[in-house]
């Protein structure tokens, strides 16, 4: 009796291993700035509705990242081998049984919180069937558009969830972070690039190299700048934050290595998370 709950309890836990390994790439550049960016968006967050946040956000990026692994499982031989399909820890039918099982689990989890999370989840499968089954992800143009829309309406999506209206700071946050997003998200290409080669997809980083890596040398220094002007942060902390953009955007120019790329990739990440913690200090320091 003990060996067979034992056993029961290794299978539930390797199923949940498996699942958090198909959204483990993007926990840093998406589950955890939407959930800051929730608070800071939200002019009155309601604290109780912290583990649905976390929940909705994270059923909904899981069944976006099941169906883009399932495009191209060769590629993440290469880029990411400890995904679950590349690592054998599921069959491709299964992970689109789990994909498609999300679709309708999601729609009625979201109209639980009302119409405007329900129309959120809609628009977010919409993106991601045209993203995954219409080339969205193939050039670099309609990679980083497709995915900053899919951002935003998951951030609107995530504050209607913990349970406050949006308002006029919290609109201009989520249409900032979203352009930061939509200008700086092939940061994560460079760690990619060999396996986005081979499996033809059209990036900037592959397409445009010598661009890319100015891109991030230039942006995310001065988004550093703009951005701490907007929010109205501090002398000390606004020279902090721009300091640490401009280490983080020269790396992507300077150290060109995988391994290299790979720890830009992580600092790039802590950098978006700190933006979207800019709009939470206005509310602190300036909201009446």
């Amino acid at each position: 009796m003990l060996s067979q709950a034992l056993d029961s309890g290794r299978r539930i836990s390797g199923h949940i291993v498996t699942l958090f390994l198909f959204t483990k790439s993007d926990m840093l550049t998406v589950l955890i700035p939407i959930t800051l960016s929730a608070f800071a968006a939200a002019p009155h967050p309601d604290v109780t509705r912290i583990p649905d946040l976390v929940i909705w956000i994270w059923l909904h990026l899981l069944k976006h990242d099941i169906y883009n692994q399932m495009q191209n499982p060769e590629e993440d031989q290469k880029n990411k081998p400890y995904r679950p399909l590349p690592a054998g820890r599921i069959t491709a039918q299964n992970a689109a049984d789990v994909r498609w099982l999300l679709v309708p689990v999601c729609l009625i989890l979201s109209a639980m919180y009302g119409s405007k999370a329900l129309a959120c989840s809609a628009c977010l499968e919409a993106l991601s069937i045209w993203y995954n089954e219409f080339g969205g992800d193939k050039t670099g143009l309609s990679k980083n558009l497709l995915t900053a829309i899919a951002y935003a309406i998951l951030e609107l999506g995530a504050t209607v969830v913990i349970g406050s209206n949006i308002d006029n700071v919290g609109a201009r946050a989520v249409a900032f972070s979203s352009v930061v997003f939509a200008t700086t998200l092939h940061a994560q290409d460079f760690k990619d690039e060999e396996g986005d080669r081979l499996a033809g997809r059209r990036t900037l980083v592959t397409l445009f190299p010598t661009f890319a890596r100015m891109s991030m040398m230039i942006g995310v220094p001065l988004w550093s700048l703009y951005l701490s002007r907007l929010w109205k942060v501090d002398l000390i902390c606004s020279v902090a934050f721009i300091a640490y953009g401009t280490i983080v955007g020269a790396r992507f120019m300077v150290y060109r290595t995988a391994s290299a790329h790979k720890e830009s990739c992580k600092l790039y990440s802590l950098w978006f998370t700190l933006v979207h913690l800019l709009p939470g200090y206005w509310r602190f320091f300036y909201s009446t």
